[in-house]
């Protein structure tokens, strides 16, 4: 069987910089274990697939995976995988598609060269101490943010946010690898664990997103649920509307701009990210 896919790099403002993203078209027939054993082989920090294509009517049903795992909710292969759509597939060139993920429909829409989803409303779960970090990284008390609280955050796939006080101590982040891997198995609440570090600056974020996969400590380029979950904390603890871009990528050359848009009004989040996606090649995957 032979599928079509695409590869697109994604929250990038030209080629070879963002998320790297495979979109496998046709895989309606394909089982979970296939779908899983392709997102292995591509490596990418995930890849989608295509289940159900309603051109007609703007509609489409995606899969994510990492390598390791299927995702609920994932932000950068949303975006991708949704301009894959709006530009190279849909015939009319739609600003507005329906978009479905295992936790729901997600609304999108293109304004320009971006593209912008709006996520669920946010859970906020624990908030955790300072001096639990201290004990693997090389981060003191002091370089902690006290406004915003370390927390775990979940608009459908879940992240510790931990917010720091300089760019200095985000540059210079050492995590060991095997005791943060024991932490986050002891505290996170889903299979899908990430240490979402930031350093908040006026109308910019920047920020790291830090893994366990494989048995390897990975950083990625661009994070958009995360992203999501960043601007939930921001909303919740800092002010009732943002505007801003969010820098990630920067310490592993995948420079990346996740935009943020958002509002809180009442207990309500309006909660959207966009971005730009680069087209980079299209092939057919002999599945």
């Amino acid at each position: 069987m032979s599928l079509p896919f695409y590869i697109v790099d994604v929250f990038a403002d030209k080629k070879y910089a963002g998320n790297q993203l495979a979109v496998f078209l046709d895989a309606e027939n394909l089982s979970s274990e296939e779908m899983q054993q392709i997102a292995r082989e591509i490596n990418f920090a995930e890849s989608t697939f295509v289940t159900k294509l309603d051109k007609e009517n703007n509609k489409v049903e995606i899969r994510i995976f990492t390598p390791a795992q299927e995702m609920q909710f994932a932000g950068h292969p949303i975006i991708g995988t949704s301009w894959v759509l709006m530009n190279k597939i849909f015939e009319n060139a739609p600003t507005e598609i329906k978009l479905n993920v295992p936790i729901g429909p997600i609304a999108i829409h293109q304004a320009e060269d971006l593209i912008w989803l709006k996520a669920a409303q946010p859970k906020f779960w624990d908030i955790f101490s300072k001096e639990d970090f201290t004990l693997f990284s090389n981060l003191t008390v002091s370089d902690f943010e006290n406004q915003f609280p370390i927390q775990e955050i979940s608009t459908g796939s879940a992240f510790v946010m931990v917010p720091l006080s300089s760019k200095r101590a985000l540059e210079n982040l050492v995590v060991d690898k095997d005791k943060a891997d024991q932490w986050m198995r002891r505290n996170c609440k889903t299979d899908h664990r990430g240490l979402y570090f930031y350093y908040f600056e006026g109308t910019k974020v920047m920020s790291r997103l830090l893994y366990v996969e494989h048995n390897q400590l990975l950083e990625d380029a661009a994070t958009g649920s995360a992203s999501t979950c960043l601007q939930a904390s921001l909303l919740k603890y800092n002010t009732k509307e943002v505007e801003l871009i969010n820098y990630q990528g920067d310490y592993i050359n995948r420079p990346s701009q996740i935009y943020f848009k958002g509002k809180l009004e009442g207990d309500q989040f309006d909660i959207k990210i966009g971005g730009k996606a680069q087209f980079v090649a299209k092939g057919e995957w002999e599945a």
